[in-house]
């Protein structure tokens, strides 16, 4: 496969992303193709074995993430992290069950905390109190400035060029790294979309934690901006599995009738190859529950 040919898979590059140029030796395409890479959450809290809100394997998948910082096509490279106040509204701890209408996982427990993983809560817009959504609860996770949301060591930073911080806003969930759920209108916003602009992004890379959450979110709202978005499902890991093939299965409906637009794609696929035109996979790492050596792809 030629340069020009892996730099406009048809699978996930658009005609109408090619332009035809004037020259000296005639009309010619252009290619479009200036991906950016956003590493989402990879911090202490989030990973084993100490994480307050730890997801199964969340470490594991550094070695992926590493690598694919290491493509020289890459024009921006991002990493998230989750930056909580203590008193953010998504921690179960600043919340007890008031009347049965806020506590359907447990009437019973009305009148007690509120209890992670189980309990959720609805956000009203502090701007429009008709706009709301419910979210689940959490145990406190990434406190601004506290060990647990350190990014990992394993993480190679170096060669990050952005580190966005959200979720600071104590009254509104913010899983996506652009902005929160809200649009009537909108509290926080990191300014992710208009980073990306600037830098003449047209396709977007998602990788990090948790598949499920804040990967998804990210992915969703990149795709609503107008970017081509991929997830590398070997570099991501969920907080529930089950939920997550789920995801997966709808998305695979939708892709076939001209839907959203987010894949979800493989290491060994043509989009992570096209960000290796000479062919690269990271040594000692894991892909598939296998140990793998350096290799074309």
């Amino acid at each position: 496969m030629g340069l020009l040919e892996c730099l406009m898979p048809p699978s996930i590059f658009n005609v109408s992303q090619t332009r035809l140029l004037d020259n000296e030796q005639g009309a010619q395409l252009e290619p479009q193709f200036r991906p950016a890479l956003l590493v989402v959450d990879m911090q202490e809290d989030f990973c084993p074995p100490n994480g307050s809100l730890a997801v199964a394997g969340g470490r594991s998948i550094t070695p992926l993430i590493n690598t694919l910082l290491t493509s020289p096509l890459l024009v921006l490279r991002v990493a998230t992290k989750d930056w909580h106040p203590p008193n953010h509204i998504s921690f179960a701890s600043n919340h007890q069950h008031s009347s049965p209408e806020t506590s359907t996982c447990c009437p019973e427990s009305i009148g007690t905390p509120a209890i992670p993983f189980v309990s959720t809560t609805t956000i009203h817009n502090p701007h429009n109190p008709s706009e709301s959504y419910t979210t689940r609860l959490w145990p406190p996770h990434c406190i601004a400035g506290s060990p647990g949301a350190a990014l990992i060591p394993e993480l190679d930073v170096s060669k990050i060029d952005k580190i966005l911080e959200k979720g600071t806003d104590p009254r509104v969930e913010m899983y996506s790294a652009f902005y929160d759920p809200f649009v009537s209108p909108r509290v926080s916003d990191s300014g992710l979309a208009d980073m990306l602009r600037e830098a003449k992004v047209t396709h977007v890379y998602v990788v990090g934690l948790a598949a499920d959450y804040c990967v998804w979110s990210t992915a969703m709202d990149a795709h609503k901006e107008g970017f081509e978005t991929v997830v590398v499902e070997e570099a991501t890991r969920a907080v529930d599995e089950e939920a997550w093939r789920g995801v997966k299965e709808r998305l695979v409906a939708e892709g076939k009738e001209g839907g959203i637009g987010v894949k979800v794609v493989s290491w060994q696929g043509e989009e992570v190859g096209c960000l290796f035109p000479g062919g690269l996979t990271p040594k000692g790492a894991s892909v598939g529950g296998e140990d793998v050596v350096e290799e074309k792809i």
